[in-house]
């Protein structure tokens, strides 16, 4: 497995166990750098892990080429069966560095934010065909894929863990509830989501995952609702994303909470009576985690995010669209004041389960990369 990151990408974990009780070995190609959290759970693991010889910034640099083909020397050396990667440097990577070798390579893309750009989406068509196979995250972005005629194409999902993300106990939400200071009688909407920075190449200037569309929307919901309350949870996903959310800062109202990220998350959603995730580009997101653990979601129509509910779940609003998403909002709380929104919880739980079990998604992909070798 080659990923240009070892913060992030921890929804790698179940496909490389999938792999292992299967049987095979795995090895990982990490940026060089410090210990990040998806290093340390590889090591914990005792997955081998190989600090790549290109740091996956493609720059007009000889570093580079030599970058490049040292990472190609490493994987000669590895002499992998499959090469699979996630993350479109890393397969930008895998492709240059494996020009002419007749390895399967299998890429699983994790969203399809890049190809919103239409740069990315022309260089794409032609890179694409690289590839053995082209596991999409999601039908959206397994679709977009097949408009660009890559040779073979799947969709699975990265889905989420059913058993870690459950429904709460009364007595688990109530203290969760309690450490917010707001009692069973107030509306809580919640948005989990790192911040990131502007991109260059797509939705220029804004983040991607709406957060100022939320806060926007939030002081038009709380006029008359006073007594709901929004959480934030998630810092800035680096410095420039620090930055970034400095600035949405100054758009919060009273009403408003904003915690940094966490690692566990799971509170938070035990908290919520419903989640919030108005993206710009997205592919599940954390619809998935609010789902299993029986919460309720407003989504834009970004990406794949509409496949993350349907009318009985949850609510699909345009996305950057502040009204749509304020009457959205009106309406989970007009359920929660009914007292029918605890019906549309334990459906989003159900569907949840039935479409996204990482479980059967990891076993899912092992079956990809070993149908890959025998091509």
């Amino acid at each position: 497995m080659v990923i240009k990151t070892d913060e992030g990408g921890r929804w790698t974990l179940p496909h490389l166990d999938a792999l292992r009780e299967r049987g095979h070995e795995v090895v990982a190609v990490l940026p060089p750098g410090n210990e990040g959290r998806l290093r340390k759970a590889l090591h914990d693991r005792g997955v081998e892990v190989v600090q790549s010889a290109f740091d996956f910034r493609f720059r007009p640099r000889p570093s580079t080429l030599r970058g490049l083909a040292g990472l190609r020397r490493q994987l000669r050396s590895i002499d992998p069966d499959v090469l699979h990667y996630h993350l479109y440097a890393s397969a930008l990577a895998c492709r240059f560095a494996g020009l002419g070798w007749r390895v399967p390579k299998v890429h699983m893309v994790a969203g399809p934010l890049f190809l919103e750009s239409p740069l990315i989406r022309a260089v794409e068509r032609v890179l694409c065909r690289l590839d053995t196979v082209v596991i999409g995250g999601s039908d959206h972005t397994e679709a977009l894929y097949r408009r660009l005629k890559a040779p073979r194409t799947t969709a699975i999902p990265y889905g989420v863990d059913v058993e870690r993300f459950s429904p709460p106990s009364p007595a688990y939400r109530a203290a969760c509830r309690a450490a917010l200071g707001v009692g069973e009688d107030t509306f809580v909407a919640c948005m989990v989501a790192y911040v990131y920075p502007p991109k260059r190449l797509t939705h220029r200037g804004r983040g991607i995952k709406g957060h100022d569309v939320l806060l926007e929307a939030w002081r038009e919901f709380e006029r008359d609702r006073p007594d709901a309350r929004l959480v934030l949870l998630g810092g800035g996903f680096d410095t420039a994303g620090e930055e970034y959310k400095r600035r949405l800062e100054l758009r919060k109202t009273a009403t408003v909470d904003w915690y940094d990220s966490v690692l566990d998350v799971r509170d938070c959603y035990a908290a919520a009576d419903v989640s919030v995730s108005p993206s710009l580009s997205e592919n599940h997101g954390a619809a998935l985690e609010a789902g299993a653990m029986g919460v309720p979601s407003i989504v834009s129509d970004a990406g794949a995010l509409p496949e993350t509910v349907d009318p009985s779940t949850g609510w699909v609003v345009p996305r950057d669209d502040v009204a749509a998403l304020t009457a959205a909002l009106r309406a989970a709380y007009a359920e929660f004041r009914a007292g029918t929104l605890t019906a549309r919880a334990a459906r989003s739980r159900r569907r949840t389960v039935a479409r996204f079990a990482q479980g059967l998604a990891a076993a899912a992909v092992a079956d990809v990369l070993e149908q890959a070798v025998l091509r």
